[in-house]
């Protein structure tokens, strides 16, 4: 096994060479939202329960398998070594989870859920505006906790397979978006790609070289695999999770390795 390989249930997994190209993870997820506002637009039938079924678990086995394989490829050393990264993690999303409530901050993410909702319930009912189809996938698809989390990663590591889902998540909500409010709903992929990546290129220039002078680069990544392991409860809907308020997580982890390591 080379130095930058792990395994993972009998598969070798290879630490990927970070990129200059730090945008990826962004354009998969605009490029998800386009094809999905074209092939909704070109389709006219409906998804069969079945169906449905089969693409809630197979996204949830992936969102499984991208927080694990996360997790894995930044834990190494000594069994106690391990047991260590993974008690500064859990900490990290204990004292994360308390800065997200005292902020409001999945209290904000569910005010502007509820305008969505209200916006395509009117729009069932009436003729929708022009922009409020525009409005309800920018909303929704900025707002998604899972893809500050994939930017996070991607700018960190060039780990963007949690954009890859949520490229796929946001393609199948917007062919059902376009079904109601038409070709507008293909304009919020603009939005969706500055605002990813905007947040990659941030992490990339200013958190990456300071978390690699402090060594606290796995720490973060490893916060970040359990909040997307935790995403999978929401996405097979086993129970609904505040995974907004776990995101200053993402900020206590560098400072615990700080302070305790």
């Amino acid at each position: 096994m080379h130095g930058g390989e792990k395994k993972l249930f009998f598969v070798f997994i290879a630490k990927p060479a970070r990129h200059n190209r730090r945008v990826i993870g962004a354009f998969l997820n605009t490029l998800g939202i386009l094809l999905g506002a074209i092939f909704g637009l070109a389709w006219r039938g409906q998804w069969s329960a079945h169906a449905q079924n089969q693409i809630k678990s197979l996204l949830g086995a992936f969102t499984a398998l991208c927080g694990l394989q996360l997790i894995w490829q930044n834990v190494g050393g000594s069994f106690t070594s391990v047991l260590k990264q993974l008690f500064f993690a859990v900490l990290a999303l204990v004292l994360g989870n308390l800065i997200g409530k005292i902020l409001g901050l999945q209290k904000f993410s569910n005010r502007l859920g509820r305008h969505a909702a209200t916006l395509i319930a009117a729009a069932e009912t009436t003729t929708p505006q022009p922009a409020s189809g525009f409005i309800v996938a920018t909303i929704l698809f900025c707002a998604a906790p899972l893809g500050i989390l994939g930017a996070v990663t991607d700018g960190l590591s060039n780990y963007f397979y949690p954009l890859v889902l949520k490229a796929v998540m946001d393609g199948l909500a917007t062919l059902s978006f376009v079904k109601i409010f038409r070709w507008p709903v293909a304009f919020a992929a603009a939005s969706v790609f500055f605002f990813l990546n905007d947040i990659t290129l941030v992490v990339h220039t200013f958190a990456l070289p300071w978390l690699d002078a402090d060594h606290a680069l796995h720490a973060v990544n490893v916060a970040a695999g359990l909040i997307i392991c935790a995403t999978t409860l929401v996405v097979l809907e086993v129970r609904r999770v505040e995974l907004a308020n776990y995101l200053p997580a993402l900020a206590v982890a560098p400072v615990l390795v700080r302070l305790f390591a």
